[in-house]
């Protein structure tokens, strides 16, 4: 059984084997097809490749041609753009801007401006022509609505009457805020950036001029009646009489009020119209008109100032100190103007310096050209003018304090006094402070000495004896005190109140030498190698045994000296009385006289009354008859 089991599976193995072998030859007969095969294809992708290779070349230089030719045509189409728009956009802006309507022409402006800017970006040559027909395009635009500028700003503006707006302490009128907002937009495309306009010019942008010129003229001959009030109201009705001036005397605080008020309402205007940068300069060159008319005004003012310096130069410091404070409230509210409205001061601010030694020449000059004083010793009118000068002073403490500070103390004394470096004002210039009151005391004193020296040396020339000189003297110096006292003078110059007191004890030390005279027939001689007078009885003198103890001569000694004095002090009474005296010097020389003589003459008669025995034939007068005569004296 078992080997014909074996004798199957061997047969059936190799009947496998032998398909195998069979698979095996058909798969290398394949083999060889396929390999023929590849051979074959790769040799006629070969000669596809040499064949289609450079038709494929050639379709890509075709496709870099086409996008070539299409770049040209954009090209073309671009540079044909800023023609057809130009053309489109000429239409316009050739056209009024009223015509077409505001709003249509500054988009036409934008959009030529927009393109404009497309242009000088994209550097071909062949736009430059394009480029410089949109310039012109532009300007003819920017010309139309600069023209539209100024006759929105002309429409409806006529100079105003700046008194009007000051009196009833109303504000200037503004420029409306639709008128504003319309100029605004105006401005905003009728000229270029206020950067490219500096450096185009650097007086600013065309709308800028055109509103200053505008407005300029709207202000300046809104303000020209005012600056001719001034020069009228400075002008003397009676050229021969030098009446001082007084404070609001002249125009010139409304004229100051007027340029403050209109450039403060210009600072109003021009902020909402221009950028922000743009506010000072345009301000400026708008005032500036009206600033040249108030310099030539002041200049006008100056010059008649310097014609009246003694009784003119108050106008001088009212100006400094009106014209002062109006710059620096213009500075506050638009924070511009203070130097140019300042500058126009220089030529009275020196004047007004100046003025302080005029003043003390004119004292000097006009007390060394009298010829005569008053013979009863009366004060002159001079000295009540000079107190009225000093008195007026009071009054112009604020513009007087910062001149005084630039000359600094004792400057006044020099005969021109060197010019400031700056005349803009500050706040501290403008504080009177105690170095501002003590300087002002300084020159108030040196002028009240000034004038007493003065007054004593011509006095001495002109007067004779001590006592009429005395009495002028005091009479002066009375007048000045008393003018002191009644004034803003009294708290300023107390510092000084010692020298004006020295001044009147040497006034009195003048007269009451005249009674030294007087006075000498009163004193006795001791002689010490002589006994003792008698006593006296009681607690009073006993004049009978003074005058027993005298000898026959010396007894007629002493009635010579009585009627001496009783002829000298008859006299002395006599001219006291012929003196004119201010009350306060009356009273003062009588007192002075009576101490000086009573007491001499008490102890005298004392001694010596029983000299003639109570007759009166020597002795005049008892005590109580002298006291009366001398009482009476006040």
């Amino acid at each position: 059984m078992a080997g014909p089991k074996r004798a199957a599976a061997f047969a059936e193995e190799s009947a496998e084997v032998e398909v195998l072998y069979a698979n095996l030859s058909k798969m290398k007969s394949l083999t060889k097809k396929i390999q023929s095969s590849m051979s074959r294809l790769e040799t006629s992708g070969k000669t596809v490749e040499e064949a289609i290779g450079p038709i494929y070349g050639n379709t890509q230089r075709l496709q870099t041609t086409n996008a070539n030719i299409d770049r040209v045509i954009m090209a073309i189409d671009r540079i044909r753009e800023p023609l057809d728009m130009r053309n489109r956009e000429e239409q316009v802006l050739r056209s009024n801007p009223q015509t077409i309507g505001l709003n249509e022409y500054i988009a036409s402006i934008d959009r030529t401006r927009q393109a404009l800017g497309d242009l000088k970006q994209s550097n071909l040559r062949s736009n430059q022509q394009a480029i410089s027909e949109l310039n012109g395009l532009l300007g003819v635009g920017s010309r139309q609505l600069e023209d539209v500028f100024q006759n929105t700003l002309r429409d409806g503006v006529a100079p105003v009457e700046p008194l009007h707006f000051i009196t009833k302490n109303i504000d200037f009128p503004r420029i409306s805020s639709n008128k504003t907002t319309h100029l605004r937009t105006i401005n905003a495309h009728a000229s270029s950036t206020p950067s490219e306009a500096a450096q185009s010019d650097p007086r600013g942008t065309s709308t800028a001029k055109i509103y200053a010129e505008v407005r300029g003229q709207y202000i300046t001959s809104s303000l020209q009646n005012m600056a001719a009030a001034c020069l009228a109201t400075a002008r003397k009705q009676n050229p021969s009489t030098a009446t001082v001036y007084k404070r609001g005397d002249n125009a010139i605080g409304m004229y100051a009020a007027g340029i403050k008020g209109m450039f403060i309402a210009e600072y109003d205007n021009i902020c909402p119209v221009f950028d922000r940068e743009e506010w000072g300069q345009v301000l400026s060159m708008t005032c500036q008109g009206a600033l040249k008319a108030f310099a030539v005004t002041l200049r006008d003012l100056d010059r008649h100032i310097k014609d009246n310096i003694t009784s003119d130069c108050f106008l001088a410091y009212e100006i400094i100190e009106v014209v002062s404070n109006t710059a620096m409230e213009i500075e506050s509210k638009t924070g511009e103007m203070k130097v140019e409205v300042a500058d126009a001061l220089k030529p009275i601010r020196e004047t007004a310096k100046s003025s302080l030694s005029a003043l003390l020449t004119d004292v000097r000059n006009r007390v060394q050209q009298m010829t005569q004083l008053p013979a009863d010793g009366a004060a002159i009118p001079l000295t009540s003018e000079m107190m009225t000068r000093l008195q007026t002073m009071t009054g112009f403490l604020i513009p007087l304090s910062s001149i005084l500070t630039s000359l600094g103390k004792g400057g006044w004394s020099a005969p021109g006094p060197a010019s400031s470096s700056t005349s803009i004002p500050t706040l501290k210039s403008f504080d009177v402070g105690a170095d501002g009151r003590k300087l002002f005391a300084d020159y108030a004193s040196d002028t009240i000495h000034t004038l007493l020296s003065n007054l004593e040396a011509r006095s001495q020339a002109l007067q004779r004896g001590k006592g009429v000189q005395g009495v002028f003297l005091a009479n002066n110096v009375a007048i000045i005190e008393r003018m002191i006292r009644s004034s803003e003078l009294g708290p300023l110059l107390e510092p000084a109140q010692p020298k004006i007191e020295a001044w009147r004890v040497k006034a009195t030390k003048h007269y009451m030498t005249t009674w030294n005279e007087v006075s000498a027939y009163l004193l006795d001689v001791q002689y010490t190698n002589r006994g003792p007078r008698p006593p006296s009885t009681g607690t009073a003198v006993d004049s009978a045994a003074f005058v027993k103890a005298l000898s026959s001569k010396e007894k007629d000694t002493m009635k010579e000296k009585f009627r001496s004095f009783n002829a000298s002090f008859d006299e002395m009474v006599a001219k006291h009385k012929t003196y004119k005296m201010e009350k306060e010097v009356k009273t003062s020389l009588a007192r002075d006289v009576q101490r000086f003589i009573e007491p001499l003459y008490s102890r005298h008669w004392d001694r010596y009354h029983e000299i003639d025995k109570g007759r009166g034939k020597y002795v005049k007068y008892d005590k109580t008859q002298l006291n009366a005569v001398l009482t009476n004296l006040g």
